[in-house]
């Protein structure tokens, strides 16, 4: 006899940390599959456990909507634009877009980046210590670094930061502002359509240059484009900001372990990918969409019922992970899914290890005495999913 899973609301971070939430440990353990209370017109279900998680995220029956489609498309017109980025993508057109893109996010490229990483990372920290004892790690470093290092690649003129940031930011919590995040999806689009246009006229070294020449070559498709500088202008960088901030927060509020990484470099590859593992970025939830009946744990899932699968939950499954609530630097045994898994990894996930990679050594190299300011506290967005601190003070 099939039990009904419980209605909970949407776990969320306590006010004032990065988290996890506090109810991960709960749906581990005794609820694998819970309905979530976000829609009265969609029913979504909450899914955590690793080996659930793992097989769900590449699933074939499952796809990634759109915010323009999920949960509510009823009220948008047939030719309203759709805000798709790579992992909405699918079919011929994804496969040639990863396709195109494989060498300029390989293992090899990527260590091609690194002398200009280190370039900026020893910029901005310079920038940061001049003429002060004290500072803030976020607007000082975490913030720009990512940043500078995407525009470049990509082509996106960092200038205009401020008009494409805050509408960057709403597309990506539209899990919670989901009215500004459709808003936001024309002049988004606009802003990437008139960069593709401009590196037309203009050609650059950059990847939106050489996807244009793809593109007028016919090997991509013009909305593959697009969707490619959407997905750097709303995740490329953003989710990279937040893991450089929150490992920072983790490194020095855990006592010794920034001193410990400080003093043992050698800890560093498995460092950062504990880091991954431990840190829940975004709440740690991928959206999904079943484009058929699917069964788990004696529940149906039904075609057109969202799913969320919880990779940060998942990345704190005791039955994969010993002590999986303890931050551990020299993990040797480390399978998280961070980056997912199956035809949407994450095709950046190099690149992301590398800007984390040279975060921290810059910053240890810069400031060895980093150390939290007593009295004055990092600050929150506590409305949101997508936990980092919005500013973290720092002495050195």
């Amino acid at each position: 006899m099939k039990s009904t899973p419980p209605i909970i609301d949407f776990p969320l971070a306590p006010p004032g940390t990065m988290g996890p939430p506090a109810e991960y440990g709960r749906l581990l353990a005794h609820c694998p599959v819970a309905r979530i209370d976000i829609d009265p017109k969609a029913t979504a279900w909450y899914v955590t456990r690793y080996a659930d998680v793992r097989s769900l995220i590449a699933d074939p029956r499952l796809v990634r909507p759109s915010i323009s489609d999920w949960p509510d498309g009823s009220d948008l017109g047939d030719q309203d634009p759709r805000l798709t980025t790579m992992m909405e993508l699918e079919g011929p057109e994804h496969t040639a877009l990863r396709r195109a893109l494989t060498d300029a996010f390989s293992v090899r490229t990527v260590r091609r980046y690194l002398p200009h990483l280190r370039q900026l990372a020893a910029g901005l920290l310079d920038s940061l210590a001049a003429g002060a004892p004290r500072g803030d790690l976020v607007a000082g470093f975490a913030e720009p670094f990512p940043l500078l290092m995407m525009c470049d690649l990509v082509g996106i003129p960092y200038a205009e930061r401020e008009y494409f940031l805050p509408m960057a930011d709403a597309a990506l919590g539209a899990m919670q502002t989901l009215g500004e995040g459709r808003r936001v999806t024309k002049p988004l689009r606009a802003f990437v359509t008139t960069l593709i246009d401009q590196k037309r006229r203009e050609p650059a070294d950059d990847l939106l240059t050489y996807l244009v020449r793809e593109c007028d070559s016919g090997v991509l498709a013009e909305e593959a484009v697009i969707s490619f500088g959407l997905s750097m202008l709303i995740a490329g960088y953003r989710t990279t900001t937040m893991f450089v901030a929150n490992s920072l927060l983790t490194l020095l509020a855990e006592p010794g372990q920034y001193a410990r990484l400080r003093d043992h470099r050698e800890l560093m590859p498995t460092a950062v990918e504990e880091l991954l593992r431990y840190i829940p970025v975004m709440n740690g939830v991928v959206v999904l969409l079943a484009t058929e009946d699917i069964e788990l744990h004696g529940h149906t899932f039904h075609k057109g019922e969202g799913i969320h699968i919880v990779l940060a939950a998942a990345n704190r499954d005791g039955s994969v992970f010993p002590d999986p609530d303890r931050l551990d630097l020299g993990r040797m045994v480390n399978p998280h899914i961070m980056f997912g898994r199956g035809a949407h990894n994450c095709i950046g996930s190099h690149l992301a290890r590398a800007e984390l990679t040279v975060a921290l050594e810059a910053v240890l190299d810069r400031f060895p005495a980093l150390h939290l300011v007593d009295g004055q506290p990092p600050t929150w967005d506590d409305e949101s999913p997508a936990k980092s601190p919005l500013t973290l003070p720092v002495g050195w």
